[in-house]
């Protein structure tokens, strides 16, 4: 896909400007779609944008951009799907929606707005929502088109809805696992931190005016409060530097994320958790493709493009180049490896009856329901873990800076005497 700025002269005589994703290769050809599209008008510029561009406003687009919510987006396909089965003419319920941003939210309504502007120049509802593919999935506006097509523009949008509510669900239950360990041991690094910075260079000053002979563990505890109170803020500052180094390789190298995806597929845990998740990612969209009337090696290609699991969009890439060279999905997913037997024996049983798209459905419920089951366990075995960590850190603090305390003040009451 090469991305192009186009300005336009539409029916009305408004001039018009975009930028868009085209298949054709060259500047001439997107300006010959862009006739056909605005026949009524005229095309008064192509130009490609190079290819770095792109990158980089993808890049900071992730970091910073505003992107209309999951939940914002299942509200606006229910709330067209509602209007088209009530015989409400699309324009009109894209309309409405533009016009009610109290109930449905500015940033619906925003979109909403310019898929109007879109409908009004002559677009068709799958045009429009092709002109805003940051917003749409690809898979969502495949069922768009197919609505356009045959007539059952409301069947595909409540379809596409639950499509958006499967995915949102999906990415809920693969982040739910992580939030519960990551909370914890941010409150225990917190308060180690904490005791190491204030509370035991205090005890320390203590102890040495007494003239306490202290353990050995507690001298370790003591020499890492005064490092850390000498060196804290260039720790800090170099933590600040390590994760912000992480984030920018993270969204600029491909390379780096592959790497670390790949790592996350060999560690025994996150192994389980990234093939479910990925495995009932690929099982969804592929069926809904399939069942949006999108070819076999089409859906291959887009879903190579919104994988985000690099892992699997490598071995998508391959698995496509087997396709088009005429081997049947199980057979190329079977010697491109890293797939589950379970996935390539039911495939194939889909390609020998014809039901594919049913059978890859039926896989995608299953592989949720297994994600669902490991996010539970994940979380259960973590929390002894928490717990027996936490647990550790303390009885340090308490063994190397209680201890000495109860010398001293032995050694008080001795005195006393």
């Amino acid at each position: 896909m090469t991305w192009y700025f186009y300005r336009v002269v539409d029916a009305a005589g408004a001039v018009r400007s975009g930028t868009r994703a085209f298949e054709l290769g060259d500047p001439q050809s997107v300006r010959e779609a862009l006739e056909q599209e605005y026949e009524d008008g005229a095309v008064l510029s192509v130009r490609q944008i190079p290819a770095v561009l792109v990158q980089s406003v993808r890049s900071a687009g992730s970091l910073f951009g505003k992107k209309l919510k999951d939940q914002d987006l299942v509200v606006l396909l229910r709330d067209l799907a509602v209007l088209a089965k009530a015989g409400v003419p699309i324009i009109d319920a894209v309309r409405t929606l533009a016009e009610d941003a109290e109930s449905v939210g500015p940033a619906c309504a925003a979109v909403a707005s310019r898929m109007l502007a879109d409908l009004r120049a002559g677009a068709t509802l799958g045009e429009a929502f092709d002109r805003q593919p940051s917003v749409f999935p690809e898979p969502v506006r495949n069922l768009i088109r197919l609505g356009d097509a045959t007539g059952a523009m409301d069947r595909m949008l409540h379809e596409a809805a639950d499509h958006v509510e499967r995915l949102t669900a999906l990415k809920a239950d693969s982040k739910q696992a992580l939030i519960y360990p990551a909370f914890v041991f941010t409150a225990i690094f917190g308060a180690a931190g904490f005791w190491l910075y204030y509370v035991v260079p205090n005890l320390a000053s203590l102890f040495k005016q007494f003239s306490i002979k202290l353990p050995a563990l507690t001298v370790a505890v003591i020499g890492t409060s005064e490092w850390v109170s000498s060196n804290g803020l260039l720790v800090l500052l170099g933590l600040v530097a390590a994760v912000a180094l992480v984030m920018f390789a993270w969204y600029t190298s491909q390379k780096f994320r592959l790497q670390v995806y790949r790592a996350l597929h060999v560690l025994p845990v996150a192994k389980r958790l990234m093939s479910a998740a990925g495995m009932a990612f690929f099982a969804e969209y592929f069926s809904l493709l399939l069942r949006a009337g999108v070819d076999i090696v089409r859906s291959l290609t887009v879903l190579e493009n919104i994988t985000g699991d690099l892992y699997y969009r490598e071995k998508l890439t391959l698995v496509r180049m087997y396709v088009e060279r005429g081997e049947r999905v199980s057979a190329a997913m079977r010697r491109v490896g890293g797939f589950p037997p379970l996935m390539l024996r039911v495939i194939a049983v889909g390609e020998d009856s014809g039901t594919l798209d049913d059978q890859l459905q039926y896989l995608a419920g299953e592989y949720r329901t297994r994600l669902g089951r490991v996010v539970a366990t994940l979380s259960e075995i973590l929390k002894p873990v928490v717990i027996f960590i936490a647990g550790g850190l303390m009885a340090v603090f308490v063994v190397a800076l209680v201890l000495p305390v109860y010398d001293l003040i032995g050694q008080a009451m001795a005195v006393r005497r």
